[in-house]
């Protein structure tokens, strides 16, 4: 009798695990607490990853946009110097000519300034949105394992390795090369240099 009865708990443990088995992931986890509680903070965290994504586009479109109004500003102040300077050019105006340069240096410089800290603001947000994308695909990676799997997700070593992806991942500190911000800054330099000289042109002309 005690063998039929253990025997008879045996096949009812090993039909109910069966059963277990048998049921969907989705449907595995949410009779699970700690599987459920899981992947709703990973949804959580997707959703604020998406967000600070989203937020930090949107600060790249703006600095982009305050970068070509300095552009705008830059041209569009140097041009209308030359032509006022040019209609109001006379033989004396030679020796007061250090004025209206030492006026445009000092704008060019502060333009150029103002457009090397917004080109560094952007490539900084560009690093932060990068890392913010690589969070996102780590995290979906494990959500869509942990819908798969179920029951047979491993808490501990899942977590564990998105963890260790996250504190491993490093920036390759390479050696500072000439970037594309650095030849627009000496283009702009070079545009101001080139503005100067006309002025002693115009005026001693």
């Amino acid at each position: 009798m005690a063998n039929n009865s253990e025997e008879q708990q045996n096949n009812s443990t090993r039909s109910s695990i069966m059963e277990w088995k048998q049921m969907h992931p989705l449907h595995q986890i949410a009779e699970t607490p700690t599987h459920k509680l899981l992947l709703k903070q990973w949804l959580k965290e997707e959703e604020l990853i998406n967000s600070r994504i989203a937020l930090k586009e949107t600060q790249i479109d703006s600095t982009r946009k305050e970068i070509t109004t300095l552009y705008i500003f830059f041209f569009l102040f140097h041009s209308t110097t030359l032509m006022l300077l040019f209609n109001s050019s006379s033989p004396s105006s030679c020796h007061r000519s250090w004025v209206p340069s030492l006026c445009s240096l000092l704008f060019s410089l502060g333009l150029i300034w103002a457009l090397r800290y917004k080109s560094d603001v952007e490539a900084h947000v560009e690093k932060m949105l990068q890392r913010e994308k690589e969070d996102k695909g780590l995290l979906g990676k494990c959500v869509e394992e942990l819908k798969k799997k179920g029951l047979e997700f491993d808490l501990l070593k899942e977590v564990d390795a998105l963890r260790r992806a996250k504190s491993l991942r490093v920036e390759n500190k390479e050696v500072r090369k000439w970037s594309s911000r650095d030849f627009v800054s000496l283009f702009f330099f070079s545009m101001a240099c080139f503005s100067l000289a006309l002025m002693r042109v115009i005026l001693c002309t």
